[in-house]
């Protein structure tokens, strides 16, 4: 029986394939302030200019190729039971080969009506202001803004309950509830930190921190538990 190896992943893996995210911006992402891209009410004052900040950004996406970090996590899956749940909106770790993410935050390349939660489309092009769901309502990025619900975070802890190996890979641990899933895992399992600035945890979560890129990161695990 392969063990359930549980990875968490954010900003810093997909940062060394090029895609820039929140975690250093400052406020500021890609020059605009964040509240009035990625909020409900951004969404509500300038709808036009979040769904074309989110076009941008899913070209940049459909660009980015995986890097050693995406493709390492994805290698896992010979040995171990892998599951990758992700704070990032971009398909790499799909491109890279893994076969069962979670996206804590949605993704870039899904749209839903703007009332109705539960229903996805996939997307390639881009969003207009006008063009509407099937049920009339106008079409948004599947993107979980601030201020909204995460409806995938009872599945991730639920996942997270049954990890017997943990990497926690390229995230500060500062976006909750995301933050949070760490408090689920089992005691007494082997748990790693991998990031070049890694968030501080108390000492009684005992993990190993290895203080290096991504990409670096995942190789050097990889060598420690194969």
């Amino acid at each position: 029986m392969k063990k359930n190896l549980i990875v968490l992943t954010g900003a810093g893996v997909s940062a060394e394939s090029g895609l820039k995210t929140f975690r250093d911006s400052d406020g500021l992402w890609m020059g605009y302030d964040v509240y009035e891209v990625a909020s409900p009410q951004g969404w509500q004052k300038n709808p036009e200019l979040v769904l074309d900040f989110y076009n941008q950004r899913r070209k940049e996406v459909a660009k980015a190729l995986p890097n050693a970090a995406h493709k390492g996590i994805a290698d896992f899956q010979s040995d171990y039971n892998v599951t990758v749940i992700t704070q990032n909106i971009d398909d790499l770790h799909e491109k890279a080969g893994s076969k069962n993410v979670i996206h804590l935050h949605g993704e870039i390349c899904k749209m839903r009506s703007e009332k109705d939660e539960n229903t996805f489309y996939e997307i390639n092009e881009d969003i207009h202001l006008g063009e509407k769901a099937p049920d009339g309502f106008q079409l948004r990025p599947h993107v979980v803004w601030f201020g909204e619900q995460v409806p995938m975070i009872e599945k991730a802890a639920a996942v997270f309950q049954t990890a017997d190996i943990f990497m926690l890979v390229g995230t500060s641990l500062q976006v909750y509830p995301a933050a949070g899933l760490i408090d689920f895992l089992p005691p007494g399992i082997p748990k790693y930190i991998i990031d070049k600035n890694p968030p501080f945890l108390p000492p009684h979560h005992n993990f190993i921190i290895i203080k290096k890129p991504a990409t670096t990161g995942v190789e050097e695990v990889k060598k420690l538990i194969r």
